[in-house]
């Protein structure tokens, strides 16, 4: 989406102290966006006629959690980015996540100035101030190598290094190495960013 235009930022948490945190500080860094909560997948499908251009959604609510939600979400919206907030660290929630649709994870502890980065890449597809700017939609496309390709399918699968080192015959050390390459190949400080820039690169599917 331009710059120039406020975003529309739904987000849906059912912990109303992290709501109120995350929407001051969306505030303050996206002057003018339009921010709503919902404290429900129910509730956030009342909203379905206000089409936001991203969504913040818990991974783990009561009732509808967040996997089955960002089904309905990509049903409902399908052009629209989701970012998944998180405060857990299981690998399987994680892959589960992307083979669903996520484009990003959060963690709920990660300071305010990461968690804007990358939900300004994900609305602007650029790195905020203080970064290399760059727009990973566009950029041209880095050259990789058949078992970099074969990795990067692998990392934005969810799959953590040694399971992709058991999956392609490698080692954990060799598998590091390939990930480690292509971060610096796709301009990204981390495993979400990296995938992130790969699908908007349509590197992967």
């Amino acid at each position: 989406m331009p710059a120039s235009t406020p975003p529309r930022i739904l987000l849906i948490d059912d912990h109303a102290l992290l709501r109120a945190g995350l929407r001051m500080m969306l505030a303050s860094a996206l002057p003018g966006a339009a921010i709503r909560e919902a404290d429900s997948m129910d509730q956030a499908m009342g909203m379905a006629d206000e089409h936001p251009d991203l969504v913040l959604l818990d991974i783990q609510m009561p009732g509808l959690s967040g996997i089955e939600g960002l089904t309905v979400l990509k049903r409902q919206w399908p052009q629209t980015p989701v970012v998944m907030l998180t405060s857990h660290r299981e690998v399987e929630l994680h892959h589960m996540a992307i083979a669903h649709g996520a484009v990003a994870f959060l963690p709920k502890s990660e300071s305010p100035e990461k968690m804007l980065r990358v939900i300004h890449a994900v609305l602007y597809g650029e790195a905020t101030a203080g970064t290399r700017s760059r727009n990973p939609a566009v950029e041209s496309t880095p050259h990789l190598t058949a078992r970099q390709c074969e990795v990067l399918d692998q990392l934005c699968r969810g799959f953590p290094n040694k399971v992709i080192g058991r999956h392609l015959n490698l080692s954990e050390n060799t598998v590091r190495g390939h990930v480690q390459a292509l971060l610096a190949a796709l301009g990204a400080s981390s495993r979400s960013e990296a995938v992130f820039a790969a699908r908007a690169r349509g590197l992967v599917h």
